[in-house]
């Protein structure tokens, strides 16, 4: 575990914090390709990925303290002031709709900008959970796997080997993308590919993490990982079913 990586003039430089820099630009340069073969003007991926990379670091910190705050009781303001503690979910409906705010100001269409994020979306997630390895947060349970990690130093400490849980989202994502780049000129809607398939892998990982079940024996993440197949797929028949525009 390399939770602090540097701590120049005293101030602690996350591993965590490095990981999501790394995210945030290869999923911008793996999205300026997209809108290159799209016709679209790809210096604005930098431009509107601000937009999402702002909407997804506050809508995950805002989800988690207020989800915390909800279930748990604890004083709002300090979950939100903490160094730790994000919630993907919160962050990919706070990156959505500030990404759509980019769009609509920047004169971008919607889908089609969707569609290029998708790719660089599973890879920087995939590259975001390699920072919740080396911090140890979002682990799994107890295990006796041989491949079990501790995590001494984690966010909360864990003593006893745990399902590392992170990497088998890692395991997940990488090969999402390598399907989602091969679909990309073939798929009616690319993006709702990308939230259907990351709700699946939610679904599945949950079953070796630690949240408390919330109903029918499922977790507040897995009904959110339904949620996303439903919606990713909604949209995929949508726009599967949508004639295409005539060209001249």
């Amino acid at each position: 575990m390399y939770p602090i990586v540097w701590e120049p003039f005293g101030f602690p430089i996350s591993s965590f914090g490095v990981m999501l820099a790394i995210a945030f630009l290869v999923g911008t340069w793996v999205t300026a390709i997209r809108m290159r073969e799209e016709g679209l003007n790809p210096e604005l991926a930098t431009t509107i990925l601000l937009y999402v990379m702002v909407g997804g670091v506050g809508g995950a910190k805002l989800y988690f303290a207020v989800d915390n705050s909800l279930r748990e009781g604890a004083p709002l303001l300090p979950l939100l002031l903490s160094r730790d503690g994000i919630t993907w979910y919160g962050g990919l409906i706070g990156g959505t709709l500030l990404g759509l705010l980019g769009c609509r100001i920047h004169g971008l269409p919607l889908k089609t900008f969707a569609d290029c994020t998708a790719v660089g979306g599973a890879l920087g997630q995939a590259i975001g959970r390699v920072g919740c390895f080396l911090v140890g947060d979002d682990y799994g349970r107890v295990t006796d796997v041989p491949w079990g990690v501790a995590f001494p130093k984690g966010s909360p400490p864990a003593f006893d080997p745990v399902h590392p849980t992170q990497l088998y989202e890692i395991a997940w994502l990488l090969p999402v993308a390598a399907f989602l780049w091969r679909r990309r000129r073939s798929s009616p809607f690319l993006f709702g590919e990308y939230v259907a398939l990351n709700g699946i892998g939610r679904i599945v990982v949950e079953h070796w993490r630690v949240n408390p079940r919330v109903a029918l024996g499922l977790t507040e993440p897995q009904w959110i990982g339904i949620a996303l197949v439903i919606l990713g797929t909604s949209g995929w028949l949508y726009y599967r079913g949508k004639p295409e525009p005539a060209t001249v």
